[in-house]
């Protein structure tokens, strides 16, 4: 299905922290498919692709731990570059690299930005769990109690905290291209 999508396509590497299942689905999403679906109208159909070249690979660590250290991001890329693939990446910043802990994803970040800072050019983005209000709710069975801007799925940092990260990401592509310059 990801071969028929006309937008980029993340993979996230395997909870073992193995990325080859990811290079791999790059890899073959990015070739032509024939598949059965259903159509707008309820009908069986055939769907041809012509494959989907956006596909990227996304660390977002593991059950035995993170995976956004520069040895691992190293590695990763070496892996894309491997395959023929282009050696660029994303970091969930929440999930296995955060320890399931949505308030360590700062941290996280901040890892990447020394990285980026420091002339790797294999991350060309990061994942955060954000929303308005830090933390999460249960939808529960009264929905007037729900606080509005408040995830009710994943915990999140809040709007501050965000904007903190980002600024400080931009700042490292600053500094990055200073130095190539």
């Amino acid at each position: 299905m990801a071969s028929a999508l006309s937008a980029p396509v993340g993979f996230k590497n395997a909870t073992d922290g193995s990325v080859q299942t990811a290079v791999d689905a790059i890899l073959v999403a990015a070739q032509p498919h024939t598949f059965p679906s259903v159509s707008f109208d309820g009908r069986a159909m055939i769907v041809t692709s012509t494959g989907n070249p956006h596909g990227h690979l996304i660390l977002r660590g593991s059950e035995q731990g993170p995976n956004y250290d520069a040895a691992s991001v190293r590695d990763a890329a070496d892996a894309l570059s491997r395959a023929g693939l282009p050696a660029r990446l994303i970091v969930d910043c929440s999930h296995g690299n955060s320890g399931k802990d949505y308030r360590k994803q700062p941290d996280v970040a901040a890892c990447i930005a020394d990285q980026i800072t420091e002339g790797s050019r294999a991350i060309c983005g990061v994942m955060l769990e954000s929303h308005l209000v830090e933390g999460k709710q249960a939808i529960g069975d009264n929905p007037e109690a729900l606080r509005y801007g408040q995830s009710v799925t994943d915990g999140c940092i809040g709007w501050e905290q965000t904007t903190g990260v980002l600024e400080h990401l931009a700042a490292a592509v600053r500094q990055r291209r200073a130095r190539s310059s």
